[in-house]
C-alpha cells in the first residue's frame, strides 16, 4: 500500500475521532447502538437490496444484454463499492476492483472497461440531479442562518463545476478515444483491451440515448432509495426528522464524499458532512454523527462477506493459470 494512502487514511480517521468525541462519544455511541441487532439486520438486508437497482442500471447500457448476465453486473457493483467501503481504496480502486470482478465472470474486457466508465458517467449525472434537489431542499427547509447561506453558495458552485467536469467527461468519451484508451490502461494496466475495441464498445452504448436515460433514471432512485435507507436509520436510533430533511442531507453528504474521491473510504468527509448538515434541519450532531458510525459497520458487516468470496474466486483463477487474477488496485 503507497504511504500516501496511509498517510491520507490516518488523517481521516483522525478527523472522524475528533468529530465524534466533539460531539459527545456517549451520545454518539448510545444513539448507534439504539438501533439493536434487528435494526442493524434490517439496514443490512437494505443495502442489499439496493444492489439490485445499482447493478441493473450498468446491465442496461451494454448493447443486446443477456437476461443471465444481470447478477453478474449486480455481483460486481457489489465487489466495487465492498472494495470502497471496506479496503484501504479510493472510489477510483473500487471502481477498478468492480471492472475485473465483471470480466471474471465472462464480459468480455472491452465490454467491461467501455461500460463500466458509462455507467460511472450517467451515475455521475444522476448525482448532479440529485445534489440539486438537496440544495434546493436546503434553501427552502432549512434556516437560512449565516452558515446555512453560505453552504448553499458553495453548494451552488461545486454543482455548477461537477455539471461542467461531467460534460467534459462525456466529451472525452466520445471523442477523445485515445484519452480514453489511456485511461483505461492506468486503471488495469495487466489486462487493457485494445484501445480501439474499447472505443467501439463505447460508441455503441451512446448510440442507445434510451439505455443511458434509464441507466441514468435507475442510478437516481437507487440515490433516493439510499437516502431511505439512511432516514430508517434516523428513525430507528430515535430521530424525530422528515424524508425530505433526510434527502437534503444525504445529498449532500455524498456530494462532499465525491468530491473527496480519493480520499480511502471518505475518512473524516462523511463524518464531517454529517456533523455539519445534521444541524441545519433541526437534528443534534450526534444523531448525524451515529448514523455515519452504523453505516460503517453496516459496509463492513455486508461488505467483507462480499470481498472474502471474491477473493475466493480471484484466487481460483490465479491458481489455474487463468489471466486477470488480481493486480494493484489502488
Amino acid at each position: 500500500m503507497k504511504l500516501r494512502i496511509l498517510i491520507i487514511a490516518a488523517a481521516g480517521l483522525a478527523l472522524a475521532l475528533y468529530l465524534v468525541t466533539h460531539a459527545g462519544l456517549d451520545a454518539v455511541l448510545s444513539a448507534a447502538v439504539t438501533v439493536g441487532w434487528s435494526g442493524f439486520a434490517i439496514l443490512c438486508l437494505y443495502a442489499l437490496g439496493l444492489f439490485l437497482i445499482l447493478g441493473a442500471a450498468w446491465y442496461v447500457l451494454p448493447p443486446d444484454p443477456s437476461p443471465r448476465r444481470l447478477w453478474v453486473f449486480v455481483w460486481a457493483r457489489m465487489v466495487r463499492d465492498a472494495a470502497a467501503e471496506v479496503l484501504p481504496f479510493s472510489q477510483l480502486g473500487g471502481i477498478v476492483l468492480g471492472t475485473r470482478a465483471a470480466i471474471l465472470h465472462g464480459v468480455a474486457p472491452p465490454l467491461a472497461f467501455a461500460s463500466m466508465i458509462v455507467d460511472v458517467t450517467t451515475e455521475m449525472m444522476a448525482q448532479i440531479a440529485y445534489i440539486a434537489f438537496g440544495i434546493v431542499l436546503l434553501s427552502t427547509r432549512a434556516p437560512q442562518t449565516s452558515r446555512a447561506v453560505s453552504l448553499t453558495t458553495a453548494c451552488v458552485i461545486g454543482l455548477v463545476l461537477a455539471a461542467l467536469a461531467g460534460g467534459l467527461f462525456v466529451a472525452l468519451q466520445r471523442y477523445g478515444h485515445r484519452m480514453t484508451g489511456r485511461l483505461v490502461a492506468r486503471l488495469v494496466p495487466g489486462a487493457v483491451a485494445p484501445t480501439a475495441a474499447v472505443a467501439a464498445r463505447l460508441d455503441a452504448i451512446y448510440r442507445a440515448p434510451a439505455r443511458l436515460g434509464l441507466s441514468a433514471a435507475l442510478h437516481l432512485a437507487g440515490w433516493m432509495a439510499s437516502a431511505i435507507g439512511a432516514w430508517i436509520a434516523f428513525r430507528l436510533i430515535g430521530a424525530r426528522v422528515d424524508l425530505a430533511a433526510v434527502m437534503a442531507i444525504e445529498s449532500l453528504v455524498y456530494a462532499a464524499r465525491s468530491a473527496a474521491a480519493f480520499i480511502p473510504n471518505a475518512l473524516g468527509v462523511q463524518e464531517a458532512a454529517y456533523a455539519v448538515l445534521a444541524p441545519l434541519f433541526g437534528v443534534g450532531a450526534e444523531f448525524g454523527l451515529a448514523v455515519s458510525v452504523l453505516k460503517r459497520a453496516r459496509d463492513i458487516a455486508v461488505g467483507a462477506p462480499i470481498l472474502l468470496l471474491w477473493q475466493a474466486m480471484e484466487g481460483r483463477r490465479a491458481l489455474a493459470g487463468k489471466p486477470g487474477a488480481l493486480g494493484d488496485a489502488d
